[in-house]
């Protein structure tokens, strides 16, 4: 018969070598310190659940498992044997690389896991009041993730709010002074009548003034500024006065200008609002088809298709086709055109938008160093105050890791009750049959030694005698009778041609 183990040495062994069953060799078993239960504080699994090794006789020599790990079966690695390769299985028992679920990586906490089990909660009546919680713990996860994601959403487009931006115009004349030389500051020269222009802003607050708030300042609301002055008293390359926003422009409040004369000048002020995300003005055909003068792209676009969607100009047989009606004709200069196609056409008839313009008049007259004011108010979009709020709620984690805290709290309760449950079942079922129960707690060990070992046959039915009083064992045993005697001679024949030689 075939051998059931594998020889302990690696020197070729001859089929039949060895008999079936050998000796256990000490210590090949851990023995129990009393008739009932193991030592160093191990507690006995239920019957369906088995993990030591089974009391009674001695047992088939195997590789030593190293100690237990979990509470199931699955859990405890398999030792190699000669029946299989263990790299060849899959799972976490045959890749020594991949860890198992139960050993130091951290598993991963599931909400099922915070269930007790319904005997649990037919002992204990009061557990009704902690499934409630769990029930509303759901719900309310279930509405803060909704909102969170409608708030993310949220924030992927732009959220602007108009405010009213006031802009203060201010000019004031210097009259000339004649040279002096007696005073504290004598003066060996005079100096000639001039003004100065003062462009500056600010935004009206709905609320009172927060000392924590940031105010944003003038110039980061503009693109670009121009002032024109009289083109006849400042001559064609001194009337222009231009700010321009590049990469490296320093924000600052307000701006000045200052040039010598004592008679009013007229000014242009041009104003180019900074819009966030960029505005494009419409060509004034298509302004007026669409009801929309100056907007972002997003929006004419999605106005356009507003339009092709009421008067249904979409192709009926191919959907990716417009056909344009008359007024699209005239503005497109097509008959028909892709969706595909419709920013590309679109990009000529989007210009910059108009600057805002202000005429203003600077006076020099009332005499004296005299300041004259004039006040012009604006829309403006800026950013809603809402989306900051709605980042910090976000980015908030000093609650997440409060809740994960107590969430890992929960959990390790819940284990500790299932284990105890899992003890209560185990000593209850000893107690009502010990004879029953010992018969099938040993069964369910048999099972797991010949999964861990690879056993083949049942070693339990072979450890009895009435086993070998079957009809098999007498062919069995002049077959290994057969099998020592052709050793024997071999040994003999092999002795005898070394002597010869």
């Amino acid at each position: 018969m075939s051998q059931r183990f594998p020889p302990s040495s690696g020197a070729p062994v001859p089929p039949g070598a060895q008999p079936r069953y050998q000796q256990p060799p000490p210590g090949a078993m851990r023995p129990y310190a009393g008739p009932n239960f193991p030592q160093r504080g191990f507690t006995p699994p239920p019957p369906q659940m088995g993990t030591g090794p089974p009391p009674g006789g001695p047992m088939h020599p195997r590789t030593p498992q190293p100690p237990f790990q979990g509470p199931m079966r699955g859990a405890m690695p398999s030792a190699p044997t000669g029946k299989r390769p263990q790299d060849s299985r899959g799972g976490p028992m045959g890749n020594p690389q991949q860890k198992s679920e139960y050993g130091p990586s951290k598993k991963k906490k599931k909400l099922a896991d915070k269930i007790l089990p319904q005997k649990v909660r037919d002992l204990v009546p009061e557990s009704q009041a902690y499934m409630d919680l769990l029930a509303f713990e759901r719900k309310l996860d279930a509405t803060i993730m909704r909102k969170r994601l409608d708030i993310q959403e949220a924030l992927k487009r732009p959220m602007k709010q108009k405010r009213k931006l006031r802009i203060f115009i201010s000019n004031t004349f210097y009259p000339p002074k004649e040279p002096t030389n007696d005073g504290p500051e004598p003066t060996a020269e005079g100096t000639v009548a001039s003004w100065e222009l003062r462009v500056e802003g600010r935004l009206l607050e709905d609320q009172k003034n927060d000392p924590n708030k940031i105010k944003r300042k003038f110039s980061s609301f503009f693109k670009s500024l121009v002032i024109e002055l009289d083109k006849e008293l400042y001559g064609p390359d001194n009337h222009l006065v231009e700010w321009h926003r590049t990469h490296t422009t320093q924000e600052t409040d307000g701006f000045q200008v200052k040039r010598p004369g004592d008679r009013n000048v007229r000014c242009t002020i041009l104003l180019l609002l900074d819009y966030q995300p960029l505005q494009f003005k419409l060509d004034p055909r298509l302004a007026r088809l669409l009801g929309v003068h100056t907007q972002t792209r997003p929006v004419i676009i999605s106005a356009l298709w507003q339009y092709i969607k009421t008067h249904k100009l979409q192709d009926a047989h191919e959907r990716e086709f417009v056909n344009c009606d008359k007024y699209l004709e005239q503005i497109f200069t097509c008959s028909r055109m892709k969706f595909a196609e419709i920013p590309q056409r679109l990009n000529p008839l989007l210009h910059p938008p108009d600057p805002i313009v202000i005429n203003h008049v600077i006076s020099v007259e009332g005499g004296g160093e005299s300041k004259q004011t004039a006040c012009y108010d604006i829309d403006v979009e800026v950013d809603d105050t809402l989306k900051n709020q709605m980042n910090n709620f976000l980015l908030s984690t000093a609650s997440q890791q409060e809740i994960q805290g107590l969430d890992s709290k929960i959990h390790e309760t819940v284990e500790t009750i299932n284990q105890l449950k899992t003890n209560r079942e185990f000593f209850l079922s000893f107690a009502k049959d010990p004879q029953t129960f010992i018969h099938k707690w040993i069964i369910s060990q048999t099972r797991d030694l010949k999964t861990m070992t690879d056993v083949v046959g049942n070693p339990e039915e072979e450890r009895r005698a009435e086993f070998f009083y079957q009809p098999w064992t007498q062919e069995a045993v002049s077959r290994y009778f057969y099998t020592k005697v052709n050793q024997k001679r071999a040994e003999l024949e092999q002795a005898l041609g070394i002597r010869n030689s």
